[in-house]
């Protein structure tokens, strides 16, 4: 899984050298999610262009507490609302951003800004000892369009990857993301791997929300109604508004082609295949401390076509996994004998993988309803810690107005243990499976307004 720089280089050099012959970079705005969110058409937009988006939602859980082990009758983790795990239904706004994009005309056309701050209740804004829940920045990046099939952008943004974490939100499906996505790509930033039981190991800042700070070299080839896109990125692996915690740097890599089937914009109807991955060392200063691996790769397909939505990725993981809560309790629960205190767990040294398929259909002008399946298989490397989570959406969109909807989801979630026969302990098994079957399914409804 790991990639060297040099590699990474003749690669992009290959791409291009490969890419280029006979074709010409596109000069308008692409439907694609590099372009949309780093460039700006020469000639199109003016200096400063203020945007963003409102996301009230309400979410509700049943609550199921844990139901055995240590932590029996203790809050159950999966079982409450994010970010703050206090409650199994409440009301919030997810998100609040408010950006500023643009060029530096009449100075120069092919230099772009993109700033976007946010100030909703979320996990970039609220946990970690450095939020407050007040406005936080999520990019700030800079543009140079003046080489041939090489841009360049620099600051921090979204790192090309996964289709859920690189597009743009306010165009998402659901309201939720796919286990998968939240469990081993949405980095969590702890000092250590949860392993001392009396110690309550916590996330130290806010979610990565799949940004890094870095340079990027892209662009977007186009050849009548095709479409390759390519990204190479370095940046710092340490999460958003952060420097580095160690010298050695994450190295990313994204490559897709597109067929245009019509349209423009973030819904621009079309077929597009992808592929992509992430090296990166993470450093521990705690419990565990050491440096290790995080590299992930996926590749995935998109469709849109009239009333036909579809999508699929597989997402593969090694070395730092995110291993859920000790007994599954919420962070900072005790144990009944008040010996142990449940914290944020990492397997150091391990592997996962994970899927999803999503379809959808709009039944009316207005109306979409749409199915999605997910897969998330956790720490396969030894099979009495592999876990296994599926869930199914049942969700439905109803569009307001081009710039306003109103999204309801339904999940159904499941969680098993993978290999119980793999665990000799008998209670120590059956506690593990009541814990796994104490998970509950989850109602949202979301309301998005566009400015």
């Amino acid at each position: 899984m790991k990639m060297s720089k040099s590699k990474l280089s003749l690669a992009a050099a290959g791409v291009i050298s490969a890419l280029t012959m006979g074709v010409q970079t596109q000069d308008v705005e692409a439907a694609n999610w590099l372009m949309l969110q780093g460039t700006e058409a020469p000639g199109t937009a003016g200096r400063a262009k203020v945007w963003g988006f409102v996301q009230p939602e309400a979410q509700y859980i049943e609550g199921t507490t844990v139901p055995a082990g240590a932590f029996k009758g203790a809050i159950m983790q999966p079982n409450t609302i994010g970010p703050d795990r206090n409650s199994r239904a409440t009301m919030g706004i997810r998100r609040a951003r408010i950006g500023v994009r643009g060029q530096g005309f009449p100075l120069d056309n092919k230099t772009n800004y993109f700033i976007l701050a946010e100030f909703g209740h979320n996990g970039v804004t609220s946990p970690g000892p450095n939020r407050n829940g007040a406005a936080y920045l999520t990019d700030a990046s800079v543009t140079l369009n003046h080489i041939p099939y090489a841009r360049f952008r620099v600051g921090q943004f979204k790192t090309p990857g996964s289709e859920e974490g690189l597009q743009a939100i306010h165009v998402f499906d659901y309201i939720n993301f796919t286990n998968g996505a939240d469990q081993l790509l949405m980095e969590r930033f702890a000092a250590g791997d949860g392993s001392t039981a009396n110690v309550k190991n916590a996330p130290i800042a806010g979610v990565g929300a799949f940004r890094d700070i870095g340079a990027q070299l892209f662009d977007t080839i186009k050849m009548k109604n095709n479409e390759i896109s390519y990204a190479f990125m370095i940046g710092n692996g340490n999460g958003i508004n952060s420097q580095d915690n160690n010298t050695k740097k994450d190295l990313y890599g994204y490559l897709s082609y597109e067929m245009v089937l019509g349209g423009k914009g973030g819904r621009r109807q079309g077929a597009k295949f992808f592929a992509w991955t992430h090296q990166g060392k993470r450093t521990l200063t705690a419990e565990g401390a050491g440096e290790y691996d995080r590299n992930r790769s996926g590749l995935g397909f998109t469709f849109r076509k009239g009333p036909y939505r579809a999508a699929g990725e597989f997402i593969m993981a090694d070395g730092l996994i995110r291993n859920g809560t000790d007994g599954g309790a919420k962070v900072g629960q005790k144990s009944a004998d008040g010996t142990k205190t449940a914290g944020l767990n990492f397997l150091t040294d391990d592997e996962a993988n994970a899927y999803y398929v999503h379809v959808g259909y709009a039944v009316l002008p207005k109306l979409e309803l749409d199915l999605r399946y997910d897969v998330l298989n956790r720490a396969t490397k030894v099979e009495k810690n592999e876990r296994t989570f599926s869930t199914i959406t049942l969700g439905a969109q109803y569009f307001i107005n081009k710039k306003t909807r109103i999204t309801v989801n339904y999940e159904l979630r499941n969680m098993e243990v993978a290999n119980p026969s793999a665990i000799g302990d008998a209670a120590k098994r059956a506690a593990a499976e009541k814990i796994a079957g104490a998970v509950d399914n989850k109602a949202s409804i979301q309301l998005l307004a566009i400015f």
